[in-house]
């Protein structure tokens, strides 16, 4: 009797945790169906305007950039790791971490950044001209870097190190008796690593440049500083331009069923291939390079580096330092307080939310469960801006709603409750940064045995107590690296900050973005440094784990 009584408590409390991870997901998920919902409304004649005018040009801009970013990572990132990964050459332990540095750098700021050196004024283009004698801009030709493709390297030099690490995780895990059997059938390590190591790699190759093609489209400062219309800067203009908020909604619909196709189609051209690797513990003997082949491995591996993060530190720093008093007036404190006050309410709430769906997949691993987990945590792939139509539209319809109400009833305006609110911007960043904080909490509940549990339930214990008094106390490296990575995310967010974010309320982020959009980098720069300095923090912690894993 008393332990069907138990079982039915058991039932019920699983039960509970079951309705509350199916309720945060569809909160969670209302966004993106706010979104696709738009594509049923009626606004034909501003959609007509847009396809007519602008809207191929949006489609035309979106996958040329993807197309070279697409390119251009994925060279650099297989390139880089397998040189470092399975060659020795000088210098190549070092490269092995500093190659992953670009992270920490957004793509605006590069943009910022490179514009200010190779402008005509800048330092690049004068010394040509000192140099040379030339007088005049049509005395000599110098690349646009305002341009599609200018973008599309700043995307390709900041999102490389996504295919850089999961590419060289997959041939650090790649059988040694595979690439043993290749030489011992006369493959040179060029063969090697075309016929045997790069297949093998496939998917964790895909699975990087898929992150890396996520961020192209969610990017907006650098194609709007560079002036490239994409989607994204198109949703903010048919938004704040146009003030046609249901034709931004569709724009925003139509983009987010163009990610939607990509992510089925990159699961189509799978198919039905198996990628199997027999395990074997021993090291890969590496390739000792020597002579000209050590240098282009090393040309190759220091140039994205150079250009991805020390030319643009060195640039921002020498700025900060000359400048800096300007560069860190009282407005940067104040900007500065402000994001890290909405990076910390984020990183928390996402730790919390994260716990509770990571919690509630391991009390119950359902197809249910795990579809509602999936759904939670699909945010990241949707673009920022995306994010933003599909809260601002319904908390706009929401407040409305309850205004005119108030008016009706009682003769009092209650204007906006959440629109334009800090809860609005939370809310954004949750929905886009949730699956780093599930993710990490998630694979750091794997790591703890089953047996725990059942200890604890035999000592009296339920589902919640369990997890306050055993999984939080050992979870407390995963939920640092969540917070981490949370917090950084949000500080280098931009799309969604300027469509939500309340009055008067600018962070480290929109006020680089406005300084640098009215050529005041010199102002920006301490600004521009302080991302860029603490978007080094996870970047330290995935070199301190991958030279531990070595």
């Amino acid at each position: 009797m008393q332990i069907s009584r138990a079982r039915e408590t058991r039932r019920s409390r699983l039960s509970a945790w079951t309705i509350v991870v199916i309720a945060i997901a569809v909160l969670i998920a209302f966004p993106i169906f706010a979104v696709l919902s738009g594509l049923f409304a009626d606004a034909r004649s501003v959609w007509q305007h847009l396809a007519s005018t602008v809207l191929t040009t949006y489609i035309t801009n979106s996958l040329y950039l993807m197309l070279a970013v697409a390119l251009g990572v994925t060279i650099i990132g297989t390139g880089t790791a397998w040189l470092v990964t399975m060659c020795r050459f000088p210098g190549s332990r070092i490269l092995t971490w500093a190659l992953l540095l670009p992270l920490a750098a957004p793509a605006y700021i590069l943009a910022y950044t490179y514009t200010d050196l190779l402008e005509y004024f800048g330092i690049v283009q004068t010394t040509l001209r000192s140099w040379f004698g030339w007088k005049t801009a049509q005395e000599y030709w110098f690349p646009n870097v305002r341009s599609l493709w200018g973008a599309a390297v700043m995307l390709i030099l900041v999102l490389y190190p996504y295919v850089y690490l999961l590419a060289r995780s997959a041939f650090l895990s790649q059988s040694v008796c595979t690439l043993e059997a290749s030489r011992s059938l006369g493959c040179s390590p060029w063969q090697s690593f075309r016929k045997v190591a790069l297949p093998l790699a496939r998917p964790a190759i895909v699975a990087g440049l898929s992150l890396a093609l996520m961020e192209t489209l969610n990017d907006y400062a650098t194609v709007q500083f560079f002036e490239v219309s994409t989607f994204t800067t198109g949703i903010y203009r048919t938004w704040f331009g146009m003030g046609e908020r249901l034709a931004a909604t569709q724009l925003a619909a139509f983009l987010l069923i163009f990610i939607f196709v990509l992510i089925w189609l990159e699961q189509l051209s799978r198919g039905r291939v198996q990628y199997y690797q027999s395990s074997n513990s021993s090291p890969v003997q590496k390739y000792q390079l020597r002579g000209i082949r050590a240098i282009v491995a090393i040309v190759f591996c220091i140039i994205p580096l150079f250009l991805g993060f020390l030319i643009p530190a060195g640039v921002l720093l020498n700025m900060t330092l000359e400048n800096w008093e300007d560069a860190f007036d009282q407005r940067f404190w104040g900007f500065a307080t402000n994001s890290l006050t909405v990076s910390g309410i984020a990183a928390l709430v996402a730790i919390v939310v994260g716990i509770i769906l990571a919690y509630g997949l391991r009390l119950d691993r359902s197809l249910m469960m795990r579809g509602a987990t999936y759904i939670a945590s699909m945010g990241y792939a949707i673009p920022g801006s995306v994010i933003a139509v599909g809260i601002l539209v319904p908390l706009g319809l929401f407040d409305n709603a309850i205004d005119g109400w108030m008016r009706s009833t009682f003769n009092y305006s209650t204007g906006l409750l959440l629109s334009g609110t800090m809860f609005a911007l939370v809310f954004a960043y949750l929905v886009r940064f949730l699956a780093l904080s599930f993710n990490s909490i998630d694979a750091s509940l794997a790591n703890i045995k089953p047996s725990l549990d059942d200890a604890s339930r035999s000592l009296g214990f339920g589902a919640t107590n369990t997890l306050f008094r055993v999984h939080v106390p050992l979870l407390w490296k995963g939920v640092l690296a969540a917070a981490i990575l949370v917090f950084v995310d949000v500080m280098k967010e931009l799309s969604a900050t300027l469509i939500i974010r309340p009055f008067n309320f600018d962070t480290l982020a929109v006020h680089v973005f406005n300084l640098a959009s009215d050529e005041r980098l010199t102002e920006a720069s301490g600004s521009a440094l302080a991302i860029v300095l603490v978007g080094l923090i996870p970047v330290i912690l995935l070199s301190w784990q991958m030279e531990q894993k070595r």
